[in-house]
């Protein structure tokens, strides 16, 4: 249980790094399953020179997903590599979204400065 929670933590981490086969243990894949996905392209290691693969600790999760998915709706692996495709868009755009919403202002920070001040209307009289 303990090495499984620190397994999740890490997945936080992108600068972690996983092998193919923790990567497929992780994600209830076998082996041959994350290279078939590595070769339709859903998956991109970071180094392919080494004697096993390795990846960002990032696809975890999406990976993890669409695995999920793929158990309750009967996926073959093509669609699981576009499935993964998605949900890495998806991401993007909402760290993007969160990213954009750090610089507006509070909501109720432009509601109170919209509304005239009663002081100001007081004095041209």
């Amino acid at each position: 249980m303990q090495a499984q929670q620190q397994a999740e933590w890490m997945w936080l981490d992108q600068r972690t790094t996983v092998t193919l086969s923790e990567l497929s243990r992780f994600c209830a894949m076998s082996p041959a399953e994350v290279d078939e996905l590595v070769e339709y392209g859903a998956l991109l290691p970071l180094a392919q020179g080494r004697e096993e693969l390795v990846f960002s600790a990032q696809c975890i999760t999406p990976l993890r997903t669409a695995g999920k998915l793929r158990l309750d709706f009967d996926l073959d692996l093509f669609s699981v590599a576009m499935l993964l495709g998605y949900l890495n868009r998806i991401e993007a755009l909402e760290r993007r979204v969160r990213s954009l919403e750090a610089h507006m202002p509070l909501p109720g920070l432009l509601a109170t400065q919209a509304e005239p001040n009663p002081l100001r209307a007081s004095r041209s009289d």
